[in-house]
């Protein structure tokens, strides 16, 4: 008998309904004569550094003396929370029955579906037989076509490998990094492998925008009628007025040099990939990664789209069956206009079997119609008409359009006339128009709607309309003649990230590297390999660092904050430098397809850990070091030390003066080393204090606090006040009796 482990119920459910004659049973199920259970995401994860016993490391009072933190053997444990450890249990109960002598995996055909029923096996100390069931789509005849093509799990052991190598490495340097940065800066830092060089492009855009000194241009602007010339930019405003008075001459005219027409045909865009899914969902509908990750994910579970967690933009030719199939008149009903379908769908567009690794594209299934649309949530409802939209977008018909370029000069003729009063002003100043007409709107009439956030590439301005009869070498004067006016405009500062852009940044990450070989190799399409996180990992990389308090939502824009920016000022270089990280997820994605090493790998990042100590202490040192945490202390004060005057910072769940400093002495003990000592702790008789009540005490303000709890248990209320030496204390003048 078959064991077949998905990863959620949900997906057990679906394999079961496919297999036929569907019993449910306590914490399993059984169908075709198989036995169905599944797992709750990760069961089985490496511990933390205090389980390893007999290491410096693992001594729960952090010492920069006993980094690095490098395991010789690595450590799993099962997950405690949420009642994973009895999901653990009961899967490894069944798998060890004696009637089981195959096992199947069905967990989330990627990375991490492989890891959990990996490390559930391998903790377990369970061999038996193992297959993998690559299921791309819940919907029925997909998992029965897998079911009859499931190959060995051993097929997949790059698949493992890389998921296991991406887990040492990412805790490797956060447990390193982390902590020699928190003991280096006397605060709470975190560091990631991906999330510390993401935070970095955010500051960095952050600052370029706060450093941006807008500087003034001008351009000369000719009406000609139905369509404008503009001046190429002026920088010198006298410049620009005298060439605005000398275009106003009462017999000025233009030379027209070049007319450029050429009739353009932009070709429908491919299908969605997840990152690209979730820019145009931020694009369209101001929908974070995570929540369209989320309705997406919803939308699987419930057969109504195939695996989110793609970074495949195409179909295998396999696939065209099922795809003419979806691009029927029936199923285009309720999600696009009639009128906007194409008459003569081109799926071979969609094709390319040499950038499917191991999944397709998002598509919508075969249960998809109308009626899918009634009992869906609204991120589920505005994902799934978009996912319909694109495959509908990307076999549709070219969008085609005309335009048009001139290119125009003063004319000789009026130079010679004035050529004392225009001197060098007008003489080699140069004007442009461009007009673009569409002629069929093709593939872009599927989704009408606009975008809600700006495009720069678009013109805001009137509808230009240059003359079918236009020709090079025409002299036209500007209509009316003296009509021309002067635009003033600004140098503008980087647009700050939002979540579209963001994802994309990730994504493209090879754009901010300049080595030539190396860009190269993360330019390669078919590696995806090109970015910083995967598809599945970004929303939560941004989402994490929003947690933790480096970044911060403003409307739509994400922007970094004063923490968020002491991480990257403070961190070493190569920590938050995009082309290591890049460069890792290259290795990754070469230890996944089978052409690199884990111990290469985690050798190389081994290496760079055992530096960071040495590196940090270093820069902790160094002015700026010294100048950043005190500019980030100066931020993040909640009010004056009350007995030296410096900020009060909080560190943890306690507030302190930033002067203190402790250290560990030979005992194990750890002491004060520097600084006035002044603390608040985070809680007073039971009460918790918040960031608004310290705030207010520094201030010299009384507090009030109701509830607070006396040592043999009665409930009281009292004014909190600042002391110097105690921290705070207690006042009962005007408060009334003890409440009991």
């Amino acid at each position: 008998m078959r064991l077949v482990i998905a990863e959620k119920h949900s997906v057990a459910q679906a394999i079961g309904q496919a297999l036929g004659g569907m019993e449910n049973h306590d914490g399993y199920i059984t169908a075709g004569g198989s036995l169905i259970s599944w797992a709750q995401g990760h069961l089985v994860n490496l511990v933390m550094p205090d389980a390893y016993e007999g290491e410096a490391w693992a001594d729960p009072h952090w010492s920069m003396e006993s980094l690095p933190i490098a395991p010789t053997s690595w450590k799993w444990a099962v997950n405690r929370e949420k009642g994973a450890d009895k999901r653990y249990r009961d899967l490894v109960a069944l798998a060890s029955r004696d009637d089981v002598d195959e096992l199947v995996n069905a967990c989330d055909p990627d990375r991490e579906g492989e890891a959990i029923f990996r490390r559930i096996m391998l903790h377990a100390g369970i061999r038996k037989p193992a297959y993998r069931l690559w299921v791309a789509s819940l919907d029925e005849h997909a998992i029965r076509a897998a079911w009859d093509s499931m190959r060995p799990e051993s097929d997949y052991q790059g698949l493992g490998d890389a998921a296991d190598a991406r887990a040492k490495a990412d805790w490797l340097v956060g447990m390193n990094a982390s902590r020699a940065h928190t003991l280096a800066y006397h605060r709470r830092l975190s560091v990631g492998r991906v999330q510390t060089p993401t935070l970095a492009m955010v500051v960095d855009r952050d600052m370029r925008i706060e450093n941006h000194v807008p500087q003034p241009f001008w351009h000369v602007e000719a009406p000609m009628g139905d369509w404008t010339l503009s001046s190429e930019r002026i920088e010198n405003q006298a410049s620009a007025r005298a060439a605005l008075s000398m275009a106003n001459s009462s017999d000025f005219a233009f030379h027209i040099e070049s007319v450029e027409r050429k009739r353009e045909h932009d070709v429908p865009p491919r299908l969605y990939d997840l990152t690209g899914l979730q820019k145009d969902m931020s694009k369209l509908h101001g929908l974070t990664a995570a929540r369209t990750l989320a309705a997406l994910q919803s939308l699987y579970e419930r057969k109504l789209a195939t695996y989110p967690r793609t970074d495949s933009r195409y179909v295998t030719r396999d696939d065209l069956d099922m795809l003419r199939s979806l691009v029927s008149d029936e199923r285009a009903d309720g999600f696009i206009d009639p009128a906007a379908r194409p008459s003569t769908p081109r799926l071979d567009l969609t094709v390319n079997d040499a950038k499917v690794a191991g999944h397709t594209a998002i598509l919508p299934t075969p249960r998809v119609d109308k009626g899918s649309l009634e009992d869906l949530g609204t991120d589920e409802r505005l994902v799934l008409i978009r996912v319909v939209r694109r495959m509908w977008e990307a076999v549709g018909d070219d969008h085609v359009h005309d335009v048009a370029t001139v290119k125009a000069i003063a004319d000789a003729g009026w130079l010679e006339r004035h050529m004392g009063q225009a001197g060098s002003e007008l003489a080699e100043l140069r004007f442009s128009s461009r007009s673009d007409q569409t002629v069929s709107m093709g593939w872009k009439a599927i989704e009408q709607a606009r975008e809600q956030e700006p495009d720069d590439s678009k013109d805001s301005g009137p509808r230009n309309v240059i003359p079918a009869d236009l020709a090079p070498d025409a002299t036209l004067p500007p209509v009316p003649q003296g009509g021309c006016r002067l635009e003033e405009g600004r140098t503008q500062p980087p647009k700050p990230f939002t979540e579209a852009t963001l994802l994309a940044a990730m994504e493209h990450a090879s754009r901010y590297v300049e080595d030539k070989e190396l860009k190269a190799a993360l330019d390669d399409d078919e590696s995806h390999s090109g970015g910083i996180g995967t598809p599945a990992t970004r929303a939560n990389i941004i989402e994490q660092l929003v947690h933790a308090g480096y970044m911060e939502r403003k409307g739509r824009q994400l922007r970094s904050t004063a923490e968020g920016r002491l991480l990257v000022k403070v961190v070493t270089p190569e920590l938050r430098d995009v082309k290591l990280t890049a460069q890792w997820e290259s290795m990754l994605s070469a230890i996944e397809h089978g052409d690199g090493n884990e111990d290469e790998f985690l050798g190389r990042i081994g290496r760079m850990c055992a530096e960071l100590p040495a590196r940090v202490r270093t820069m902790a040192a160094s002015d700026e070091g010294v100048k950043a945490v005190e500019t980030a202390r100066a931020q993040n004060s909640c009010g004056p030390c009350p007995r030296c005057g410096k900020p009060v910072v909080k560190t943890g769940s306690i507030w302190q003066c930033s002067t203190n400093k402790s250290r560990k002495t030979e005992d194990g003990r750890w002491v004060q080393a520097a600084g006035c000592g002044f603390k608040l702790f985070g809680q007073v008789a039971g009460k918790k204090l918040t960031d608004s009540m310290v705030r207010r005490l520094l201030a010299g303000r009384k507090v009030k606090a109701s509830g607070l709890k006396s040592r043999a248990g009665k409930t009281f209320d009292a004014y909190l006040l600042i002391d110097r030496i105690k921290g705070v204390r207690l006042d009962f003048d005007g408060i009334g009796r003890k409440r009991g």
